[in-house]
């Protein structure tokens, strides 16, 4: 079981190396090995993207999706609204402590709904190749200095 949770979380590169060696993002995947090495037909994950490397955040929720598809049940806690668009069947969004919206990513991810949940202009993007819908927030580019400067 500890091989192949080592394996999944690809971390067996590290098994003869301490904690306190590795990384933020090691020891993150080398939690998510220790939690997969249980075996538990529920997998409980809060933010476990964190401290990884997009390749890694990528890899992290795939197995996921892939023990849901075995028939384990799994709760992800993400902030990341895009990973959440890209691997929940469901997504159930809480504004202070209070579920706000909860369903398919089509129906949470509405952009009005966002920005008033997270009290900032939130834009949803569809993907160039129909993949998950992209989340982001709206970012006005710096105020440009009018008036003439002098030159030296």
């Amino acid at each position: 079981a500890i091989a192949e949770a080592m394996a999944d979380a690809g971390v067996t590169e590290f098994a003869d190396r301490g904690i306190d060696t590795l990384s933020g993002g090691e020891q993150a995947r080398v939690a998510l090995a220790r939690v997969l090495a249980q075996r538990t037909p529920i997998l409980m994950l809060d933010e476990p993207t964190a401290a990884l490397d997009l390749r890694h955040q990528e890899l992290t929720l795939s197995l996921a999706r892939r023990r849901a598809a075995n028939g384990c049940a799994v709760l992800v806690v993400l902030h990341d609204l895009g990973l959440a668009a890209a691997y929940a069947d469901r997504i159930v969004l809480l504004d202070r402590g209070t579920v706000s919206a909860d369903g398919p990513a089509s129906t949470v991810l509405d952009p009005e709904l966002l920005s008033r949940v997270y009290q900032h202009p939130i834009e949803v993007l569809p993907h160039p190749e129909g993949a998950a819908p992209i989340v982001l927030p709206v970012r006005r580019p710096p105020r440009l200095r009018t008036g003439l400067t002098r030159g030296r």
